[in-house]
């Protein structure tokens, strides 16, 4: 889908219409909490989750820090539900075995960096990881899942978004009030230098400080493009571009996680031939592209930078197993 404009306008006429739907959404969640019955994990559990439906980082914050924690010794597994794609799991993604119509795109990329299992029902998942040998689970969404116990939450903000109107799924973005989502949470993730959104200031949780740092993007100054994207907030992705340097002749928004058809990669191949174009997307997108479609598609990569990595360290610190600080210790002197 893709979210509609008075999500992010002041509450209207539409999202006053749609209020009794989100309080009847807001309700069963409660109810889901109030009787959920989660299954305590044997190794550290650390949820990466936001309150908005959508486009606010949560996957590129995992890859970071599962390359956080690849530095210190530690084995890390991710666990997603595989948005999009058809395996209920628990299965453990496999490049060459899966595409994104079985696992999904954001499971695809997480595999590429660290062992990532697919589970609809997220318990089963986090059982299948610690059967093989996780010293510490990342979990992928899931923060409104009570399946699961978390022993971290960090909730991913978008800074330049915020909260938009700031009511309940379906008259705005919100998954739950925010008040009781950050009740819930043990610190944020804020993504973007903007002023943090107003609601953040009375929370009084841990704000680590993060931006998406584009990858080699000098190849694209001056070049002439044709941009597409299918993922929560497309927008950003052209604006990046933009910012690159990039001519871009279009800008061809399509729903979160759309599945290309060829006919939609010709007429786009199509448009670039005419305006003497190049294609490039998002590598969200790269991975659900029908394998013969991708020659001549660029790819522009993007990585999270923390501001403050020590603040990050220091956060982590206590949910890092004791065995893995024995190892460490034991290759430091051997």
């Amino acid at each position: 889908m893709r979210a509609p404009e008075f999500w992010n306008e002041k509450p209207g006429l539409v999202a006053g219409l749609l209020a009794p739907a989100g309080m009847a959404w807001d309700i069963a969640a409660r109810l889901r909490r109030a009787v959920a019955r989660p299954y305590h994990a044997g190794v550290p559990v650390v949820c990466v989750g936001n309150l908005v439906a959508g486009g606010s980082g949560k996957t590129p914050v995992v890859l970071a820090l599962a390359a956080a924690l690849a530095g210190r010794g530690i084995a890390a597994h991710a666990v997603a539900r595989g948005y999009g794609g058809q395996l209920a799991g628990p299965v453990r993604v496999d490049a060459a075995r899966h595409d994104s119509d079985a696992v999904g795109d954001e499971a695809l990329l997480l595999a590429a960096l660290l062992p990532c299992w697919v589970a609809r029902d997220r318990a089963a998942g986090v059982r299948a990881a610690e059967a093989a040998g996780a010293d510490l689970i990342l979990l992928d969404d899931g923060f409104q899942n009570p399946a699961i116990a978390k022993d971290l939450s960090l909730i991913v903000v978008d800074a330049a978004v915020g909260f938009g109107n700031r009511r309940i799924i379906p008259a705005g973005p919100l998954r739950e009030p925010i008040e009781t989502g950050l009740a819930r949470a043990d610190a944020i993730v804020l993504i973007g230098d903007e002023p943090a959104p107003e609601a953040l200031s009375s929370a009084g949780l841990p704000i680590l400080r993060a931006v998406l740092v584009p990858l080699d993007g000098a190849r694209f100054a001056g070049k002439r493009l044709i941009a597409f994207a299918g993922i929560g907030r497309p927008e950003k992705f052209f604006a990046t571009l933009r910012g690159l340097g990039a001519a871009l002749v279009a800008a061809r928004p399509f729903p979160d996680h759309h599945r290309f058809r060829a006919a939609e990669i010709a007429a786009l191949r199509h448009a670039a031939d005419l305006e003497d174009a190049a294609l490039v997307t998002t590598a969200k997108d790269w991975v659900r592209l029908p394998p013969a479609e991708r020659a001549g598609i660029a790819v522009l990569e993007i990585d999270l930078a923390w501001r403050d990595p020590d603040a990050l360290a220091a956060l982590l610190r206590p949910y890092i197993p004791a065995a893995c600080h024995d190892r460490n210790a034991e290759a430091a002197s051997g």
